[in-house]
């Protein structure tokens, strides 16, 4: 009995390693496998029946390939998160949650119909905000930027081991007696994929700055900055409580997460030394401001006629762009429906 136990068991652990190996080998060919997996997302919907809830099965499967693939080749280059163990989990399940929550909300409802749907979508925010409450608070990790995990540059990490395949370390390069031109000898060419066209200095200075920009700590936030953050976290939770007290028609709960989004955005504008990051984050909440028009009962009762409108208008008079207006007219209802699209 044991030996049957361990025989599959053992056979798992031999694939695991055999695909580690194979992304820690060909990091240029797992970032195409992972684009490929991705695009195949794409093309599923509209194709026959359940196929929305297949393509986001592929999609979510896709990013989570995304995460277990930086993983495996951060271990390799040695080149951890910049934070503790602890808190490198609690990024690790949030990032988890992200991709998975459209395809979870989808299969609840196919599952379970429109009560486990809602179910789940509360289970799901409530550990997320659970999650992001433990790192703002204990952690002290400041803004919460999305994606929680910032995706491991492949080129950067493909170089990072040519770097460290040669002997020496560094690479040869031979400077010209008359014209003084930095040129790289042939002993150090680097792959093909992760070639590099400039001066090996200027490889070098890009890659030291993006690591320093990656690598920041995040900014220390006042009580009333946490108290703004902390309003961006629990705005789901409310919103959600909104719904089941006024209902989805109701202005109300429209109104309320426009406003704790608003003052959110409002506390945290009189921060000034933000890191890159952070910076990026705000303006993508900005930007995010517009997802108001495709919101209900906003969406029901303004947009959606114009936008229908605008969409048929430049699919019949506009050459080429009905090819990408009209799938986009077709998809926008059901689009408008799932919760994490357009709340989460």
């Amino acid at each position: 009995m044991a030996g049957s136990v361990q025989g599959p068991v053992g056979r798992l652990r031999h694939l695991c390693q055999r695909y580690q190996e194979y992304v820690k080998e060909h990091p240029a060919a797992t970032a195409q496998l992972e684009s490929t997996v991705r695009g195949l997302s794409y093309l599923l919907p509209g194709r026959f029946s359940d196929s929305h809830e297949l393509s986001e099965l592929v999609y979510s499967a896709s990013n989570l390939l995304v995460l277990l693939n930086d993983w495996i080749l951060r271990k390799e280059l040695r080149q951890s998160l910049p934070v503790s163990l602890p808190r490198q989990k609690l990024l690790t399940w949030l990032s988890v949650l992200e991709c998975v929550e459209v395809f979870a909300e989808m299969g609840a409802a196919k599952v379970w119909g429109e009560n486990g749907r809602w179910a789940i979508i509360v289970l799901i925010q409530l550990a997320k905000a659970i999650l992001r409450l433990l790192l703002l608070l204990w952690y002290k990790a400041g803004i919460q930027t999305s994606p929680p995990i910032v995706p491991l540059d492949r080129r950067q990490s493909a170089q990072q081991r040519d770097t460290e395949g040669n002997s020496s370390g560094k690479e040869q390069i031979y400077v010209g007696k008359r014209s003084s031109r930095v040129m790289r000898c042939l002993e150090s060419t680097p792959s093909l994929h992760s070639r590099h066209w400039g001066a090996p200095q200027q490889r070098e200075e890009k890659q030291n700055q993006r690591a320093m920009e990656m690598d920041q700590p995040p900014t220390p936030l006042s009580i009333q900055e946490t108290i703004a953050e902390s309003i961006y976290v629990t705005r789901p939770l409310l919103h959600l409580l909104s719904l089941g007290l006024w209902g989805q028609r109701s202005w109300k709960p429209w109104l309320l997460s426009g406003f704790l989004d608003i003052t959110s955005l409002s506390l945290l504008s009189d921060v000034k030394e933000l890191n890159k990051r952070e910076r990026m984050e705000l303006r993508r909440r900005t930007i995010l401001l517009l997802y108001y028009l495709l919101r209900s009962p906003f969406y029901d009762r303004y947009s959606e006629g114009r936008i229908l409108f605008l969409l048929r208008l430049l699919a019949d008079y506009v050459p080429g762009v009905g090819f990408v207006t009209r799938p986009l007219m077709d998809y926008l209802p059901a689009w408008q429906k799932i919760y994490f699209y357009n709340w989460g």
